[in-house]
């Protein structure tokens, strides 16, 4: 006996709603094309020539690549000081973002309050804040070195040691973390208290309760906060223009600082649009091994 064929019917109705919803996705997606994909696209072309601005594009193949990966300066310390950064910010900011979550969801008295404090922060301009953490690392008059000075403990160079300075950055990456702590705050506040209820009774102390219901039921949360943080602090580059400027001995040149140096003070698009592209491959990668080794932990599904 064969099968039925299942014939597929839309209403008028139907078609035209559907029409409706495609003409008005039409300028989110020309907006889209137009600020990401074809800019995006044209990185991928200009890495393949020689073009300083100003005078006519050389096409070099991918002469550019080949530089990068045989005798550029700064290539290697690059990819070192940026994935460094980003582990350090990620695991700190990711932590430290669930902690004082999970504090400001307790019922506390001036609890909105405590969170506007924690997100503030976030919503600061970039320069304002790299400048005030530039007082607070100076190493003659900061307030940390004069704590330091008050314990006893001999004054620290931070942002002018090669040892200290990512640590240093990754401090502030950190402290400006408070859009982390919304998202964690909401899915905190989505756990089912029926199972929370259900562990109680059971026996469980506020521990279990933690290991065995919260990070479970913000599984997805944890996610999201970690692959959003990832991509955001590979792309670092504001430390180093606002304190550093890639040093000292080239520890904070990272990956998006190069590409800076070479587009826009060197003036070699072509050379700097080749860097975006590994760049590109370098996040893209990392996003994909992150993808791959979260499934199924984070959301329970397997191959």
């Amino acid at each position: 006996m064969k099968g039925k064929v299942k014939i597929k019917t839309t209403s008028r109705a139907g078609k035209k709603e559907a029409r409706t919803a495609y003409l008005c996705l039409i300028p989110a997606f020309l907006g889209v094309t137009l600020i990401s994909y074809l800019p995006t696209l044209a990185v991928f072309i200009l890495s393949l020539f020689n073009w300083n601005g100003l005078s006519n594009p050389e096409f070099v193949g991918f002469d550019n690549f080949v530089r990068i990966f045989t005798k550029d300066i700064y290539f290697v310390d690059s990819i070192r000081a940026t994935i460094f950064y980003a582990f350090l910010a990620v695991v700190g900011a990711v932590f430290y973002s669930l902690i004082i979550a999970l504090l400001l969801n307790m019922n506390i008295k001036g609890r909105t309050l405590f969170r506007s404090i924690f997100f503030i922060p976030y919503l600061l301009p970039a320069i304002g804040v790299f400048k005030g953490w530039q007082w607070l690392y100076e190493a003659n008059f900061g307030l940390f070195n004069f704590i330091f000075r008050i314990l006893g403990i001999p004054p620290q160079r931070f942002l002018d040691s090669p040892s200290q300075v990512i640590p240093s950055l990754v401090l502030i990456a950190i402290w400006t973390s408070g859009n982390l702590i919304v998202i964690f705050l909401a899915g905190l506040q989505n756990v089912p208290t029926v199972y929370m209820e259900a562990a109680k009774i059971d026996g469980a102390n506020a521990w279990q309760r933690f290991c065995n219901v919260t990070i479970p039921s913000i599984s997805p949360i944890i996610f999201y906060n970690i692959l959003t943080a990832l991509i955001t602090h590979l792309q670092v580059i504001n430390p180093s223009l606002a304190l550093t400027n890639g040093g000292p001995a080239k520890k904070s040149m990272f990956m998006s600082y190069v590409i800076y140096l070479y587009g826009f003070k060197k003036n070699k698009l072509g050379y700097a649009a080749a860097y975006s592209v590994i760049f590109f491959i370098i996040v893209g990668i990392f996003t994909i091994i992150l993808f791959k080794t979260q499934k199924s932990n984070l959301f329970g599904e397997e191959e």
